[in-house]
């Protein structure tokens, strides 16, 4: 009889969830705008657009930002700067494990340009869900605005995602950093879905399942492995060492602290070799 195979939607927002700056502070440096986060700030204080929306806003409104065009945004993206071993944990949730498959997508309110050039070659195009635009014919500036992937629109990508790959609710898995992740995270968890946070943002740490902080993408594997699929630290050692890294220490308490090294040979100009992460347990995290 053959086994029934686990399948597992794995959705991750990408400004400092994936790269480690936002998106929209790497256009208006390649722009020459100015106060962009003081501008950022403004529109939360103002409660005009959802948390994540900002940069949606200033694309249509601010004047400094009216001229862009598409291929600043792809310019932006070539800028971001990922966080280490992205495409190895794409391609980890690509192959799956025994009895579990794992289908990934990147859903933010950064522009899909941005999300689709930064991580060329290494998350399909279609599987990138970010603020869609509508540019104008003759001068290629943006006209208007089709869709922003923020607040309650992250839930609505997320419910479709659920329902064309048929997977039920509680296995939807949710990585985030930041205010913008708040309502899909209470989203997920209240369907019994697992959610990870990836900074130290206070909202996140009082209602995501466990946070996770390092400069390696591939760190989220942890809880992922641990809480949802049920593994020993010597089963997650061994996948680590499988992928080419290396779980040098855990020690486990109320926070779990795990240092991560790369056995691959080191590229020029590639992710990073060696580094730090921090695992807080969900205790912690309400505490």
């Amino acid at each position: 009889m053959v086994p029934v195979q686990r399948h597992f939607l794995v959705a991750s927002d990408f400004d400092q969830t994936l790269s480690f700056n936002d998106s929209g502070l790497v256009l208006s440096e390649l722009l020459g705008a100015h106060g962009f986060q003081e501008k950022v700030e403004g529109l939360a204080r103002s409660n005009l657009v959802q948390q994540g929306g900002e940069l949606a806003y200033l694309l249509r409104h601010d004047p400094e930002f009216r001229g862009v065009r598409r291929e600043h945004l792809v310019e932006t993206g070539r800028r971001v700067r990922l966080r280490h071993n992205i495409r190895a944990l794409v391609e980890f949730l690509h192959r799956g494990l025994e009895g579990c498959r794992f289908s990934f997508f990147v859903i933010s309110a950064a522009p899909r340009e941005v999300i689709q050039s930064a991580l060329a070659g290494i998350v399909e195009p279609a599987h990138v869900f970010g603020t869609e635009l509508d540019y104008d014919d003759e001068s290629g500036e943006v006209r208007s605005i089709k869709r922003v992937p923020a607040g309650y629109g992250k839930v609505a990508v997320l419910e479709e995602l659920e329902t064309r790959l048929g997977i039920a609710p509680d296995r939807t898995i949710y990585i985030g950093d930041g205010n913008s992740d708040v309502h899909v995270m209470l989203h997920v968890n209240n369907r019994a879905g697992y959610t990870i946070a990836v900074s130290e943002n206070t909202q996140l740490a009082r209602i995501a399942r466990r946070t996770v902080l390092s400069d390696d993408a591939f760190s989220v594997t942890v809880p992922i492995l641990e809480d949802v699929l049920g593994r020993g630290v010597g089963e997650i050692r061994t996948l680590f060492e499988s992928n080419g890294l290396t779980l040098a220490q855990w020690d486990k308490a109320r926070t779990d602290r795990v240092t991560v090294g790369d056995t691959r040979a080191p590229i020029l100009g590639g992710e990073g070799n060696a580094l730090g992460l921090a695992l807080a347990d969900d205790d912690e995290a309400v505490a």
